[in-house]
């Protein structure tokens, strides 16, 4: 039985091909995923580990993170250095500067910060051992208006010794002059870095010399660093501080460095995983034609003494080899792909080492995990089915009998396809009934799992109608080759059924995800014309808070009439019911009714804006016993308490500045109050009465042309950009479309090319009686744009049930616009039937290509 199996796989090795291919792609996916996590993960372990200090001093991680929100910088005392220096068992203290949120800009006024969302850090010039750059030309900064440059930016950004530039900082503007350039000694993270000389960096950066951002210290020889951790902790308190050991210091590191990761890694899994859903139907598919076809085959081996077990062992052992032979080139192929994710790394600017590529012992476990895996279940089955050969079937006259045909399978799968079907309906109908937005998602997920199910079982059930009805022009257009087409699809329902399936998958992710964007986009269209009231929004490209300077340029600006601030912080409030919420309040200044339109249940915005006062959502304030008057004690950064009165409470659906837990804004007195160091997030601008909002504009980008990071959008503008934020997630729905449908494409040249030697006999006769080869390649082509239409129309429906019930949840939190993308929809029943001609171009080469005598003599 081993010496026919293996006979069998390889006679056979042609028509498997295709199969092996799905599983190539997706183990590619799983591997080159891991491998390039791994290799991101341990370069960056080495240089954290390599540059951190013994033992750093840093004020609290949750401080840190609120400072990120509102723009500041937390520090601790520079003097705090000199009493790490003194614990016994310190060889040197330092205290250093280092600031994320400063911009620095050439002569031209463009930024030479990096274009790829790192960061562009701006320090104190220290030299260790463990710097992670070195001094390679000119010299080191000396006093004010002297900086160094990294050699990587100044290579991209074309700056040379000698240059000026222009750093802006919380603090105020600055110029220096690059005196010298350093070079990295590890992994560059594609940051920026610009350093300034120690003596000045505080006061520059920080405002004051008597402020660091933290104190560092390293070790002596012999004491280790939780040790000297526990001394200094001892000798300065932990109350204010968070104490961090090297390695600590470098975990806490990578696990930001992780939450990057993890997309990239969820984003290629999402892609191992369609691949991995689409190939079973292929894989499916082929095997069961592949036992169609050996029904003979099978049967004198049952006459010949096999037994069901050793049939179904056989045809699983091929399915095994098939996966076998897949994993080997998927990890191959995944490597590759790994190699090129790093040198796309590098290209953005983190230069990634294709010779450090780390392949960990888990990356070749899962991806033959993954590929043996899927072939094995996919063909069990088949396997099941082969097993089920009489010994008879030797005895028939026709070698290709079909193993897999009557009525009661097609029974089996109608009851069960419309019990699963019915609970998914009822999933979704609860879906669509729900208050609470976690409880509809729940059920929303359960849904969409139970009717892709019930769809895919009962999908042969559904071939006969739909067909019938796709296909009814054909004979009128095609004359007796359309009739024939139509009756080939039509011929076994399951084949067809499992052949669209592949196709349907992808196409019903595409127009529910379609169908959601779209609505996310109309109703955040519909709130920004009903919320924004203000001419023009001035905003940093990457969200973040920006300096006092660009407030000064605007209300500068000739023309400029209101100019309300919004600012964030992050804050915890107690509420009435004990619990504590920890949320993102904003801040704005007077006149906001004149750029924002709110909708107040109660209160308005000159109670909601007054000096101890806050306003919050009604629903929220309802569901955790606070009204109007309420005192609520009130935590900001820097364990900076108060208590604020509830003054007013919103009835918004969703708009800009409203969007995080509780709704909760204040005015920007009350927040400039407790967190001072706060920067604006957000400019909201009105024309002067008499000044034509197209006469402004240009004004505006003039007067903010020093300030490369800000932008000036107007409504439409603002509208654009939640577009384009929700086209990325869209375009990956499109990629993994795409991935979908190649796979599909597969599927149907697989189906197609084993139907093709399936009817040789009868494609020898049809020839023999005057179908000539043109005829027969457009009978075949017909079939192939029939199954690609009914998959696409099945996907289509489904995906729009979908993305209906998706619009309610999103209902749940503002977003009630419903709009369906019928463009779309119709592009994509318009290429499926491109996907069905090209599935079908090489099956029907090689069908009008037959020997006609040969094909008639074929068994």
């Amino acid at each position: 039985m081993l010496k026919a199996t293996l006979r069998s796989f390889l006679a056979h090795r042609g028509r498997l091909a295709l199969s092996a291919l799905a599983v190539i792609l997706s183990v590619a996916f799983v591997a080159g995923s891991l491998i390039f996590s791994d290799t991101v993960t341990h370069t960056f372990d080495r240089l954290f580990a390599s540059t951190a200090a013994d033992v750093t001093v840093q004020p609290k991680q949750q401080d840190l993170r609120a400072a990120r929100v509102s723009g500041s910088v937390q520090t601790v005392p520079a003097a705090l250095r000199d009493r790490v220096a003194k614990v016994d068992g310190v060889a040197a203290a330092r205290a250093e500067v280092s600031v994320q949120n400063a911009v620095v800009v050439d002569r031209r006024d463009k930024s030479v910060g990096p274009t790829t969302g790192a960061p562009t850090i701006t320090l104190a010039w220290h030299v260790t051992d463990r710097s992670p750059v070195k001094l390679t030309s000119g010299h080191a900064p000396r006093g004010a208006g002297e900086a160094l440059l990294d050699a990587d930016t100044a290579g991209k950004k074309h700056v040379r010794v000698g240059d000026p530039l222009t750093v802006q900082a919380q603090p105020g503007t600055f110029r220096v002059r690059v005196v010298g350039i350093a070079t990295f000694t590890t992994t560059n993270p594609g940051a920026a870095l610009l350093f300034l000389d120690p003596a000045v960096a505080g006061r520059e950066l920080l405002g004051s010399a008597a402020k660091a951002t933290s104190v560092t210290a390293d070790a002596v020889k012999g004491v280790s660093d939780a040790e000297l951790k526990r001394r200094i902790g001892a000798a300065i308190g932990t109350g204010a501080y968070d104490l961090k050991t090297a390695n600590e210091q470098a975990t806490s590191a990578a696990a930001s460095l992780g939450a990057f990761l993890d997309v990239i890694k969820y984003v290629m899994l999402g892609f191992a995983g369609v691949a991995l859903l689409v190939g079973v139907f292929l894989i499916v598919n082929t095997f069961s034609m592949l036992i169609a076809q050996r029904t003979r085959e099978l049967g004198l081996l049952r006459a010949l003494g096999a037994d069901r077990r050793q049939v179904r062992r056989s045809v699983l052992t091929e399915a095994l080899l098939l996966g076998l032979v897949g994993s080997t080139l998927g990890l191959a192929a995944g490597i590759g792909l790994a190699l090129a994710l790093i040198r796309l790394m590098t290209a953005f600017g983190m230069n990634l080492k294709a010779t450090e590529m780390v392949i960990g012992w888990r990356t070749p476990v899962a991806a033959y995990v993954v590929g043996l895996g899927v072939t094995f279940v996919a063909a069990y089955l088949p396997a099941r089915r082969a097993a089920a050969v009489s010994p008879m079937a030797a005895l028939a006259s026709d070698g290709v009998a079909e193993v897999t045909g009557g009525s009661r399978p097609l029974k089996v799968r109608a009851v069960v396809g419309g019990v699963v079907g019915a609970v998914g309906a009822a999933a979704l109908a609860g879906c669509a009934a729900a208050t609470r937005t976690a409880q509809a998602a729940s059920l929303l997920g359960l849904g969409v799992a139970l009717t892709l199910i019930a769809t895919v079982v009962a999908g042969p059930l559904l071939v006969r109608p739909v067909i019938r009805v796709l296909g009814a022009a054909l004979p009128t257009v095609f004359g007796p080759v359309g009739r024939m087409s139509q009756r080939n699809a039509l011929r076994n329902p399951r084949r067809t059924g499992a052949t669209a399936a592949a196709l349907m998958v992808g196409l019903a992710l595409v127009g529910g995800m379609s169908v959601a964007s779209a609505s996310m986009s109309a109703s955040f269209d519909q709130q920004i014309d009903k919320n924004l009231g203000a001419d023009f929004i001035v905003q940093n490209t990457n969200f973040v808070p920006f300096t006092a300077k660009v407030r000064d340029a605007v209300l500068a600006t000739h023309g400029v009439g209101r100019v309300v601030p919004q600012r964030l912080t992050q804050i915890a409030v107690r509420l009435p019911n004990g619990s504590q919420v920890r949320t993102t309040a904003t801040g704005y200044g007077r006149g906001l009714d004149d750029v924002v339109h709110i909708s107040y249940a109660q209160g308005g915005s000159g109670a909601a804006l007054a000096d101890g006062r806050l306003a919050m959502d009604a629903g929220f304030a309802r569901n955790h016993g606070v009204r109007v008057g309420s005192v609520l004690p009130v935590e900001f950064p820097g364990r900076r308490r108060t208590e604020l009165t509830v003054a007013a409470l919103t009835d918004q659906d969703t708009t800009q500045g409203f969007g995080a837990q509780g709704g909760l804004f204040l005015g920007l007195a009350t927040l400039a109050k407790y967190v001072p160091d706060a920067q604006d997030s957000v400019l909201y601008v009105n024309a002067s009465p008499g000044t034509r909002t197209q006469d402004l504009r240009p004004r505006l980008e003039r007067a903010l042309g020093p300030f490369p990071q800000v932008q000036v959008r107007n409504q439409g503008d603002y509208k654009q950009l939640v577009h384009d934020q929700i086209a990325v997630l869209l375009y990956l729905v499109y990629a993994l479309l795409g991935l979908a449908i190649v796979i599909a494409v597969l599927g149907v040249v697989n189906t197609l090319a084993l139907s093709v030697v399936e009817r040789t006999r009868e494609i020898g006769l049809l020839r023999a009686i005057g179908l000539g080869r043109r005829q027969l390649r457009r009978m075949i082509r017909l079939e192939s744009v029939v199954i690609a239409v009914f998959g696409a129309v099945l996907g289509l429906a489904l995906g729009l049930v979908w993305g209906v019930c998706m619009q309610q949840v999103l209902a749940l939190r503002g977003l009630t616009a419903l709009a369906i993308p019928w463009t779309t929809m119709v592009a994509v029943v318009l290429g499926s039937v491109v996907v069905g001609v090209v599935a079908a171009l090489l099956p029907a080469l090689r069908a009008s290509r037959m020997n006609v005598l040969a094909a008639i003599a074929h068994e």
